[in-house]
């Protein structure tokens, strides 16, 4: 391999992306969870407001604090999805370009030998 072969710079983009894969998967969950806790908070909130199950102020207070922590986890993993996603895009880019530099060879299959 010479030092313009672009192998090695690839392969560890190729890392690089599968790590921010990762990252992109983890927030992706933490959405998920977001939702899910926007959504609970919000329902025990309305039940305790309405008075259904007798629960009281603590509860109301726990179900507010719920619906604001899912709002901000939302809002700060939307923002780092979105950030990794660009990330990724980059590097995609990066990897094609220095594919296209490598001189590729097409290799055909050599003959079968018939016994």
């Amino acid at each position: 391999m010479t030092e313009d072969d672009p192998t090695d710079e690839i392969s560890d983009i190729e890392a690089r992306i599968e790590a921010l894969a990762e990252i992109a998967e983890r927030c992706r969950k933490y959405i998920l969870a977001s939702k899910l806790a926007i959504g609970g908070g919000a329902a025990l909130l309305l039940i305790t407001i309405l008075g259904l199950l007798g629960m009281g102020q603590t509860a109301a207070l726990g179900s507010i604090a719920l619906v604001l922590g899912g709002i901000v986890s939302l809002g700060s993993n939307v923002s780092t999805l979105r950030q990794t996603e660009s990330a990724i895009g980059d590097a995609e880019a990066l990897r094609s370009q220095l594919i296209s530099r490598i001189d590729l060879r097409v290799v055909a299959d050599a003959p079968m030998k018939l016994v």
